[in-house]
């Protein structure tokens, strides 16, 4: 990032304290980031994001009283809202999914290594979304299940319609996110560079309409259904 760009400003939100206590360690120790306040709930951390109004807010997707969807929907109907990023034990798949349709832009497992935390909060923050491929693949399977609205709602002729614009690598880069591969698996399984994929991974946002990696494997998953 910029060196001479303010540092990202930072609220975290969870109901357990040590969870609190070490994001913001870790957060704390880099320059270009900074927490500027703590909240144990929905309604403290509404409360805490209109005095602060941070750049991005860490939120927890379950917690006591108000949770982290309804608190995620209510900030981001508000003018000028923060970038949400959720953070999940995974025992909350519905609640995650509700939380990226709310408009979060993506999710992080409690359980990620620092450095990878630390980068979601800067993509976050620069406005991009975070879906690990290990969680989005847990996603995908609890979203396509058969008790999921998602999968009762779409249909195979749709997806397989969107689908139909792609090329043949574009098709093969969108079957390998579904499977929740990376950027470095997926080059090596298509024997291309990262770069390509990036390249192929931008023309199925654009042709498919799409803003985040879970999307595009939701169609593909939905069109084999």
């Amino acid at each position: 990032m910029d060196s001479e760009r303010e540092p990202v400003r930072v609220v975290i939100v969870d109901d357990e304290q040590l969870v609190r206590m070490a994001l913001r360690l870790v957060i704390d120790g880099e320059p270009d980031l900074t927490v500027v306040a703590e909240a144990a709930d929905g309604d403290a951390a509404i409360t805490v994001v209109d005095e602060q109004r941070p750049d991005v807010v860490l939120m927890d997707v379950r917690m006591p009283g108000r949770d982290g969807l309804s608190t995620t929907r209510e900030l981001l109907d508000r003018p000028a809202p923060p970038r949400v990023l959720m953070l999940t034990t995974f025992d909350s798949d519905d609640l995650v999914l509700g939380a990226l349709r709310a408009g979060a832009l993506g999710f992080v497992l409690k359980d990620t290594p620092p450095p990878q935390i630390l980068d979601a909060v800067r993509t976050v923050a620069d406005g991009n979304p975070v879906l690990s491929p290990a969680a989005t693949a847990r996603v995908i399977a609890a979203a396509t299940g058969p008790q999921s609205p998602h999968a009762r709602s779409s249909t195979r002729e749709a997806a397989q319609k969107r689908l139909s614009t792609l090329t043949e690598r574009e098709r093969e880069t969108a079957r390998a996110i579904a499977d929740g591969l990376g950027n470095p698996e997926i080059a090596q399984r298509l024997h291309i560079s990262i770069a390509t994929v990036k390249a192929h991974t931008g023309s199925l946002f654009a042709k498919l309409a799409v803003e985040n990696r879970v999307q595009i494997a939701l169609l593909v998953r939905d069109a084999e259904e």
